[in-house]
């Protein structure tokens, strides 16, 4: 075989190889995802469960990538801490060595058996969940297919002088740390990377032993470069966890680079323990990892406090920074598995409805107040909210054109129906801030006592009933449904009692004839915002397959 026809076989399994990665990861993900992110989340009580946390959701989504910029999510809605996501991108950077050792199994001559299996899953059988693990199978077989193709030009390779010559090269430790790093970085996968090295030394490439473990130091460092990229549209805080990431993995490359360079008898007895090549190295880069977790984890406290001292912190953090015209969790140039973008979406969704709830009660203190620059806040925040309707209502359409599960399908069906309900709160809103002007204009016109204590009780009760939905829908908490049923009803009740209170008060005359129409349009506001909040809770049922329209 001449070098030119090597050369372009090992490119083309080297594609294989990533590509059957992606697919497998994509499908993993897609199995996997509802459960894993519910779980991740969950990952707020301490440290130990945060690693542990992160281990796990890392096997699972086959992706420390997934998990880690899943966190920086997490940070930037404030749903984690800095030293608890600290905790989670450990366990992440330790989850993904366990991946290095699937491919320590010669099992590559099985490859077109997967790859007949997992297509026959994905294309004949029409159940998701089978087609799903059928793409699974796809994707291993495909990978697996690409070592087979890489593995004879590779050995071939390896025994000819420019391949020595690169070698020689890379017995510098910077070089083969640098080319970890680099690799890593392109392909955005320390799994893959990581993957390609262990095959390499299963299928016989004369690598040195301590080539290779710089190299595995270079690939952590490699990866932490997507959660810096995930964090560039989020707030500080998220900053601070993405520069931890790369943090971590700088102070193990160096602190176990430098124990490997001065202490070579650590690499002899990893190859004593083990026999083949290819188990020495998928251990190394497991040993090294869970080993940098153990020395850095009991000073995660004071890490967070290094981070905050690398990025300090801005007067701006002490200010409202959710009301940015900008999509701050799916407008990221990381490419994004189905169950990563829904997650993403649903956090978007989330934000929005956090800015309108908030523009709500704030058009309700300058009503009270006759505040013109809370009236002018509220216009400016209805711009926002609206640039994130067309925004997101997009961003969904990109989504719903992925290969999502019936349950992810569903999500994503409801989010483009709630995306009006959130607007239309805001829109509401924006008439309050209207009734105010009016208010501002003409001080001559009065409400009674009797009818201001009404708009702010109803009020009061409306803002309690959206906050709640709200809060149902971003944690998916269905034992809260009856707290915010009992609310609507209330709004409901209080609304036509107070209408029918406001015209008796007309009647008798002891209230502004010029207040009539601004009360009971301002009711209406009240009430229609809290049916719109009342569809955000109950879209959580699996059965709601529809949303009810409550007009405008």
């Amino acid at each position: 075989m001449d070098a030119f026809t090597s050369v372009i076989l090992v490119l083309g399994g080297l594609g294989l190889f990533l590509f059957g990665m992606r697919i497998m990861s994509t499908g993993l993900q897609t199995i996997a995802g509802d459960r894993l992110q519910g779980f991740l989340q969950k990952a707020t009580t301490n440290r130990f469960l945060g690693v542990f946390v992160g281990i796990v959701a890392t096997i699972g989504l086959n992706s420390s990538t997934a998990s880690t910029v899943m966190t920086v999510s997490f940070v930037n809605s404030g749903l984690m801490n800095l030293s608890q996501a600290i905790g989670v991108i450990m366990g992440a950077n330790v989850g993904t060595t366990l991946s290095a050792h699937l491919f320590t199994f010669r099992i590559d001559a099985y490859a077109p058996l997967f790859i007949f299996i997992g297509i026959v899953m994905y294309l004949f059988i029409k159940k998701k969940k089978v087609k799903n693990i059928g793409y699974v199978i796809l994707g291993f077989g495909i990978l697996f297919f690409g070592i087979t193709t890489m593995g004879g030009p590779l050995r071939e390779m390896g025994g000819t002088d420019v391949f020595q010559s690169i070698l020689v090269a890379f017995e510098n430790p910077f070089l083969a740390l640098l080319a970890g790093f680099a690799f890593t970085a392109a392909v955005q996968s320390s799994t893959a990377a990581t993957g390609v090295l262990v095959m390499m030394y299963a299928q016989g490439v004369p690598i040195p032993f301590e080539t290779g473990a710089f190299i595995i130091l270079g690939t952590n460092l490699g990866t932490s470069i997507t959660t810096i990229i995930a964090s560039i549209s989020a707030n500080r805080a998220s900053k601070r966890a993405a520069i931890f990431h790369i943090t971590f993995d700088i102070i193990g490359s160096m602190v176990f680079g430098l124990l490997i360079f001065f202490v070579p008898h650590i690499l002899a007895w990893f190859q004593t323990a083990w026999t083949e090549p290819s188990r020495q190295i998928a251990m190394f880069h497991t040993i090294y990892n869970f080993a940098t977790l153990f020395l850095l984890l009991p000073f995660s406290n004071l890490l967070a406090k290094l981070m905050e001292r690398v990025l300090p912190k801005h007067p701006s953090e002490d200010l409202d920074t959710t009301y940015e015209k900008k999509l701050m969790f799916i407008d990221t140039k990381v490419a994004a598995t189905p169950s990563v973008a829904v997650f993403n979406a649903h956090m978007e969704l989330c934000r929005m409805g956090k800015i309108a709830s908030e523009n709500l009660e704030l058009s309700l203190k300058a009503f009270f107040a006759k505040d013109a620059d809370k009236v002018a806040k509220v216009y400016k925040n209805e711009g926002v909210v609206n640039y994130l309707n067309h925004n997101i209502s997009a961003k969904l359409a990109w989504i719903n054109r992925m290969p999502l599960t019936k349950t992810e399908a569903e999500k994503v069906g409801k989010m483009f129906w709630l995306l009006s309900d959130v607007e239309r709160i805001s829109d509401h809103a924006e008439n309050i801030a209207e009734y105010t002007e009016i208010l501002i204009d003409n001080e001559k016109i009065k409400f009674s006592d009797e009818a201001l204590e009404e708009l702010k009780k109803i009020g009061e009760v409306t803002m309690e009933l959206v906050h709640g939905a709200l809060d149902v829908y971003e944690n998916e908490d269905e034992s809260k449904l009856p707290q915010i049923q009992a609310l609507e009803d209330e709004v409901d009740k209080l609304a036509g009692k107070y209408t029918e209170n406001h015209i008796k008060r007309l009647i008798s005359e002891t209230c502004d004839p010029r207040c009539g129409a601004i009360f009971t349009d301002m009711i209406g506001d009240l009430e229609r915002s809290g049916d719109h909040a009342n569809n955000m809770a109950f879209s959580i049922l699996p059965d709601k397959k529809s949303i009810v329209n409550v007009g405008l």
